[in-house]
């Protein structure tokens, strides 16, 4: 392979494959964290002349930051990945964390997921450098659990880091799609409170699990009317209302008429719609629902993350659109992330624009036989260089 706009594709291919070959999963029971990814991380930044800073966000769970500067004044560019992946699973035809090389692609955990952009953006950020004087400066952040809570970016932006960036880059896979906008994401768990009492007399206690089924069915009611309310987006579709986990009872009592029950639902939002105020409208709707069978409920905010959008004639959106129809030839198309990322916590919580962007398929991230095209790996990087060297010459933001 060539280098390509000054990235040293041979080099990007082989470190991709090392990352691979670490099974940065959180599983303490087998060991695995995400610590030995972030030390790799760190070791080709050292290689590059930069000094990277480990951020502990848990025991085994670093973040890790380096900061190139420019030599003049400018905007400040920050590159953000996760050195964090996925449990394999099953159903695999190649070894999970081989990270092998065959018929073009880069097979393996993470290698869309995002090693593939995580590598990208340091190699790309070392052809920026390469290439000669730049303004303003480029942060480069690694960081922990965005397969979880995404802890190591709310730790990121609570630590002041994201203070004076004046925008980011998340590197996930989006098919070569400029992701300007991301769904919102809220993690909520319905807990609903009745009467135990034995099976064979069931009039002595109040029964959670009817008021479930009466739950999820006015949960649906609330998902249609969502529908009609606020349509649905170009580029992030519709509002959905999941319900994801049920728990009630134990098996082995099964002549136990529970007193509690619990569900978890997954809700995704687009821009238009309040969080505050769909929570609120949420338990209206299944207090009602439960009111019926004589049940209580309280609605627990496991996790909170709103849509976000950067417009389209951002500095960055435009620099992103442009370097792609320059490296690749094609004209880019401008998309939206069917799911959250880092980058929704950077921008809701650290006010930062941000765009997501990355080598691999939208649709591959977390399935068996996961891989990335060798070609979308060093194009990306290559688009993150002329990104990069457009948006920081672009002046003040």
């Amino acid at each position: 392979m060539s280098e390509r706009a000054g990235v040293d594709g041979d080099a990007l291919v082989a470190f991709t494959q090392a990352l691979v070959r670490i099974p940065s999963v959180h599983d303490p029971e087998r060991g695995w964290n995400e610590e030995p990814a972030a030390e790799l991380v760190a070791e080709q930044m050292r290689v590059f002349g930069w000094t990277p800073e480990f951020d502990v966000v848990a025991p085994g769970r670093p973040n890790v930051i380096a900061v190139v500067d420019g030599d003049g004044p400018g905007p400040t560019l920050m590159f953000e990945g996760h050195t964090d992946v996925v449990t394999e699973g099953d159903g695999w035809t190649v070894d999970p964390f081989g990270g092998e090389v065959r018929d073009g692609r880069l097979w393996g955990r993470g290698s869309a997921d995002m090693k593939g952009g995580l590598a990208a953006m340091l190699y790309a950020t070392d052809a920026l450098v390469r290439r000669g004087s730049f303004p303003g400066r480029v942060v480069l952040a690694a960081l922990v659990d965005e397969e979880g809570m995404m802890a190591g970016a709310k730790h990121l932006v609570a630590s002041g880091r994201t203070d004076g960036v004046d925008a980011a880059i998340c590197c996930e896979p989006e098919g070569g799609e400029v992701c300007h906008v991301a769904k919102g994401a809220l993690r909520l768990r319905v807990e609903l409170t009745g009467k135990m009492a034995h099976g064979a007399m069931p009039f002595q206690g109040r029964n959670p699990n009817r008021a479930v089924g009466s739950a999820i069915a006015a949960l649906a009611e609330l998902e249609r009317d969502l529908h009609v309310r606020f349509g649905e987006h170009p580029h992030l579709g519709r509002v959905w209302v999941t319900p994801t986990v049920l728990r009630s009872g134990e098996a082995v009592q099964m002549n136990v008429m529970p007193a509690t029950a619990s569900v978890w639902v997954d809700v995704r939002t687009i821009p238009a719609v309040d969080h505050d105020e769909l929570v609120d409208e949420l338990t209206a709707v299944v207090v009602r629902a439960a009111a019926d069978h004589g049940i209580t409920v309280e609605v627990e905010i496991i996790d909170d993350r709103p849509a976000v959008a950067t417009p389209e004639d951002h500095p960055l959106v435009r620099a992103l659109l442009d370097a792609h129809g320059a490296v690749t030839g094609q004209p880019a198309r401008l998309g939206g992330v069917p799911g959250a990322t880092d980058g929704t916590v950077i921008t809701s919580r650290g006010g930062v624009p941000s765009v997501v962007y990355g080598p691999g398929g939208k649709w591959i991230a977390h399935q068996a036989d996961e891989f990335v095209e060798i070609d979308d790996l060093l194009a990306h990087a290559a688009v993150y260089t002329a990104a990069a060297d457009r948006f920081l010459r672009s002046g003040p933001p």
